[in-house]
């Protein structure tokens, strides 16, 4: 089973910017779509970026126009989450996740089997 480990969460300032990384345990991770979700106090979670296995892919919840960027290094499992211009509502727990079935890249967040803890971003304004 596909264990997933998020980092670079922290307190930040309106504006600032802040790289979330995940990292896969083994190397099957390298040919799964990988895609980060948030979730915030009373909200559902919902999906911020995919990315599929070989990075050619990409896709990104409607809110983040143009402000984040989802990247993968297969070489090192990792994938990261590159976010510029942050907002007090983008703060939330950011979950990466792996699909490891989909053909397609999906937002569904059932297709997504594995899961990390979660990283805390804080937006203060």
């Amino acid at each position: 089973q596909e264990r997933l480990a998020e980092s670079g969460g922290g307190l930040v300032h309106a504006g600032d910017s802040l790289r979330l990384s995940c990292a896969g345990t083994n190397d099957d991770f390298n040919s799964y779509a990988v895609g980060w979700f948030r979730q915030s106090p009373g909200k559902e979670r919902e999906i911020v970026a995919a990315i599929t296995w070989n990075g050619d892919t990409t896709l990104y919840g409607d809110f983040v126009e143009g402000r984040f960027v989802i990247t993968r290094h297969n070489a090192e499992n990792t994938v990261f989450l590159q976010m510029k211009h942050l907002k007090p509502e983008d703060t939330a727990v950011y979950y990466c996740a792996a699909d490891p079935h989909s053909i397609i890249l999906t937002s569904d967040i059932g297709k997504y089997l594995y899961w990390g803890q979660g990283t805390q971003v804080t937006v203060s304004s």
